[in-house]
């Protein structure tokens, strides 16, 4: 087998980087529906702001595996603690969606676009994607998939499978704000709140799902 130093296996660590990247982008969850949401309410540039947000949440969650404290994930304790947090969040967001934004009159602040500090968004997708169970063993495994099946075992190697990785979730979540931002102009303040109110009942099905099955985990 090639070091890492040859081309070819660069290449394949990249491209296997890759494709689970695409596996990610193309799985629909909570963080999905909030970069659309997002975008399509108030504009590509704060759609991309969630993105980023999702997209450092990502790497904080590889670090946290990968520097040794993923052994804390097979612990029941662990994962129930934050099973209930993260679950608790998700249903916080969604009562907020549900009850205030999908009820409120939105013609004024569609037209208006009031804005907000750019810091809200990045942590709208920083605690929605970080706080849910599911994300962080899913590094986990992915971790345990690159060293065991790929016999990725040098730093480098990992550095460059996830880097390829968490570009292409990145990039093919900035394609979904740019995409969903492009409707904006199809979009009335009747939609919106039929948006706010499906994205509150997604978050809530989630966030309900998290803590009911906590145990579980």
């Amino acid at each position: 087998m090639e070091g890492f130093s040859g081309p070819k296996r660069k290449m394949n660590i990249a491209l296997n980087g890759f494709k689970f990247g695409i596996v990610l982008a193309i799985l629909v969850g909570p963080v999905f529906f909030t970069i659309i949401q997002t975008s399509i309410e108030r504009g590509f540039w704060k759609g991309l702001i969630v993105a980023l947000g999702v997209s450092v949440s990502d790497t904080f969650c590889v670090m946290i595996a990968y520097f040794g404290l993923s052994h804390l994930i097979t612990k029941p304790e662990f994962r129930l603690q934050l099973a209930y947090i993260g679950g608790s969040i998700l249903v916080l967001f969604a009562l907020y969606y549900l009850f205030i934004k999908s009820r409120r009159n939105t013609t004024q602040a569609y037209e208006e676009q009031t804005e907000k500090p750019h810091y809200r968004y990045f942590f709208k997708g920083f605690v929605i994607n970080g706080f849910s169970p599911s994300v962080i063993m899913f590094w986990v495994g992915t971790i345990s998939i690159a060293s065991v099946d790929f016999g990725y075992t040098e730093g480098r190697q990992f550095l460059l499978f996830f880097s390829a990785l968490l570009v292409t979730v990145l990039a093919t979540d900035i394609m979904k704000a740019y995409l969903a931002g492009k409707l904006r102009s199809f979009v009335t303040p009747r939609v919106l709140r039929i948006m706010n109110f499906v994205l509150g009942a997604v978050l809530l099905v989630f966030g309900a799902r998290l803590i009911l099955l906590a145990k579980s985990f």
